[in-house]
């Protein structure tokens, strides 16, 4: 089956079908992502940072909801 056939299938499920799919690809590609490129590895990653970049490091804060959450709200909001 090709990349089109599935899209085209998946354009013919009912709507709450449909969300349900991408919050499944999301959540997939979040796990598959995270498997690739652990936390550690960004860590190390930081002290080739200049000073001034590495001074901010926790002191902006990221929103605790869940990207893939944030992700579903806006396109609920987009496409509703």
């Amino acid at each position: 089956m090709t990349l089109q056939e599935i899209q085209n299938q998946a354009l013919q499920l009912p709507i709450d079908d449909r969300w349900r799919l991408v919050q499944s690809l999301l959540s997939s590609i979040q796990k598959e992502t995270l498997v690739f490129s652990p936390l550690a590895t960004n860590v190390s990653s930081l002290t080739g940072l200049s000073s001034w970049t590495q001074s901010l490091i926790g002191v902006v804060q990221l929103d605790t909801e869940e990207p893939t959450e944030s992700y579903v709200d806006y396109l609920e909001e987009k496409y509703s």
